[in-house]
């Protein structure tokens, strides 16, 4: 475990239990965990490397145990699901071997401008996620889940990765007609494969404090269960309110970074 005082790492634990609640409920947990661990870790060259593979060590707990609690409570194609997590897991993969040498200061404000966008449009569309589709789902919007929210959406969580679930849930509710609720419980099958991908190789290359990750884990695992449950009883108008605040959020702190911080 790093050279942290008591107070930090208190803090840490409890950023992990909100991260948690807040990506069981529509994703994009890391937004506030990624920042907590830059700020609370040791200050060095490969800070923002250590702080990235420590991230995904804890959250891919807490959105194992998401995942497992919308299971066994709602409808979930557990096949889709893998088959998009697979696709997911060698884009993140991919993605994490290329977070290493990548400038992101001319990807950032494209994903900005997509989730103001994405923003906008939920607004403007307040049946957007309210029901599932009456119609089956034709296999060129499986083909393009798989493609989109899999690959494409994995390789982003292995370069970057804060707002990943925000991503997914947007993209399984636009491509497979999916409810937000059912749309956040594929998601965390999805994101577990994200994460293990990107985790994989922040392991092989040595960036994650184990003992830091495993205690910061429960916590994470707690929020991500309580998450779930909120997330089923509320409903999608309440995924629905969570979800804008979580993308407005997200824009606000990736142009503070961008041109303040």
């Amino acid at each position: 475990m790093p050279d942290i005082s008591l107070t930090t790492i208190v803090a840490l634990c409890a950023a992990s239990l909100a991260a948690g609640w807040i990506d069981a409920v529509v994703g994009g947990g890391g937004l506030l965990l990624l920042p907590t661990l830059l700020l609370g870790l040791p200050n060095s060259a490969s800070a923002a490397q250590y702080a990235l593979g420590t991230n995904k060590a804890v959250a891919i707990v807490g959105t194992a145990g998401a995942a497992v609690t919308y299971a066994r409570k709602t409808p979930v194609d557990v096949r889709l699901a893998v088959r998009i997590g697979l696709a997911a897991l060698a884009g993140s993969t991919a993605g994490a071997f290329v977070a290493a040498g990548m400038s992101t200061d001319v990807l950032t404000p494209i994903v900005m401008v997509v989730l103001v966008g994405v923003g906008a449009f939920v607004i403007l569309r307040p049946a957007f996620g309210t029901a599932p589709a009456a119609t089956p789902v034709s296999p060129r919007r499986v083909l393009a889940a798989i493609g989109l929210a899999g690959t494409g959406i994995g390789f982003y969580d292995g370069l970057i990765g804060p707002g990943t679930g925000t991503f997914l849930v947007l993209a399984l509710t636009a491509l497979l007609h999916l409810d937000l609720v059912a749309a956040s419980a594929t998601a965390k099958i999805v994101n577990c494969c994200t994460n293990a991908g990107a985790l994989a190789t922040f392991a092989w290359q040595g960036t994650v404090y184990w003992r830091l990750a495993a205690l910061m884990a429960v916590f994470n695992l707690v929020g991500g269960t309580v998450g779930a449950h909120t997330a089923l009883k509320k409903g999608s108008g309440f995924v629905r309110a969570v979800l804008l605040t979580v993308v407005f959020t997200l824009v606000a702190r990736m142009a503070y970074e961008q041109w303040l911080g």
